[in-house]
């Protein structure tokens, strides 16, 4: 079921709020005092990673098949657009960019949540801190995603659309609760915080992974119009309109092999060379070729900006059917 088109939002097209929830909103996402932070390290034990080893988002694709269909993907994406780092530090246009992601290390108690699409959405079972951040900050027109790692219980929290409604209580667009210790993914036909139905924890570029030289994971891409269709491991559809010249949800696109990443600088590198491998994957429309990261003080947008110098012609879609174990799970078959 797709989001009904008054209620969704993508990159670039604004949710109404009025300003007197704006600054409610500003007001209690500032309130201190709470053990969770907004910088996404993982624990010392690697007790909670945010997924696991044998998961879709950690299968190396450098070595499967060209889709054949990539090149109609490829045009219809935008073979001249430049590929978009839609994160780093600072502000654009006034405003944090990234999706923030809070770290939770505390059992804290269940928030209310309450949902705009409940009949797909996970309406139970959310613990969000009184003080978690969201995508742009709390006066955002945008998306509004509030992601919470909940290192405690081993869980990803993610909210669309979401704003503060007092203390402990959220209201959002849909919502969902994934368990990063499990490969079950959502209903069939469900949505989450993503239109594909996947998380967004798994999928964001970490600012330290990048500085430690190495992301092991496919990275969540936007495109402007998908097909109303969706392939494993999406659950959902979004789609502008049925042509198969378009993308579906869940398609894998990688950086060709032949593309040369040798001259950028480290944290661009570490992005280039994870686009290489694990590829991305389209998880929701929006502008062509934005990749998604957290919002981090530690990001160097001028190494990021580097990233800008590839087309989408540098990019390529994978046959990733060999990696489907079942349709139900999101483990990857044995080799």
């Amino acid at each position: 079921m797709k989001r009904p088109a008054e209620l969704r939002s993508t990159s670039g097209i604004p949710a109404l709020a009025t300003a007197a929830a704006m600054t409610a909103m500003a007001a209690a996402c500032l309130m201190p005092g709470y053990a969770a932070t907004a910088t996404a390290v993982a624990p010392d034990d690697g007790s909670c990673e945010t997924s696991l080893a044998d998961s879709f988002w950690r299968a190396p694709v450098d070595r499967l098949p060209v889709h054949p269909s990539s090149a109609r993907y490829v045009s219809s994406i935008g073979s001249t657009e430049s590929l978009h780092p839609d994160f780093g530090s600072g502000l654009t246009e006034g405003e944090p960019f990234g999706i923030p992601i809070t770290v939770s290390d505390t059992n804290l108690p269940e928030t209310k949540v309450t949902l705009d699409i409940a009949e797909e959405s996970d309406t139970s079972g959310y613990r969000i801190p009184p003080n978690a951040k969201i995508e742009n900050g709390p006066a955002s027109t945008g998306d509004r995603h509030v992601v919470v790692w909940d290192r405690a219980l081993c869980k990803s929290y993610e909210l669309w659309n979401a704003r503060r409604q007092g203390d402990d209580a959220w209201h959002a667009g849909s919502g969902a609760v994934f368990d990063l210790r499990s490969h079950e993914l959502r209903p069939d036909g469900w949505t989450s915080a993503d239109a594909a139905g996947l998380a967004i924890l798994p999928g964001l570029v970490r600012y330290d992974e990048a500085a430690a030289g190495r992301i092991d994971h496919a990275i969540r891409i936007t495109v402007p119009r998908s097909d109303q269709s969706y392939i494993w491991p999406a659950r959902h559809q979004a789609g502008a309109a049925a042509d198969t010249s378009l993308p579906p949800m869940g398609l894998r696109l990688r950086l060709k092999s032949s593309v040369d990443t040798s001259q950028l600088a480290p944290q661009a590198k570490a992005v280039a060379d994870a686009l290489k491998k694990y590829g991305a994957i389209v998880a929701d429309n929006g502008s062509a070729w934005y990749i998604t990261g957290e919002e981090n003080a530690g990001w160097d947008n001028a190494q990021l900006d580097a990233l800008k110098g590839f087309k989408g012609s540098d990019f390529e879609a994978v046959d990733t059917s060999g990696l489907q174990q079942s349709p139900d799970s999101g483990a990857v078959a044995p080799k």
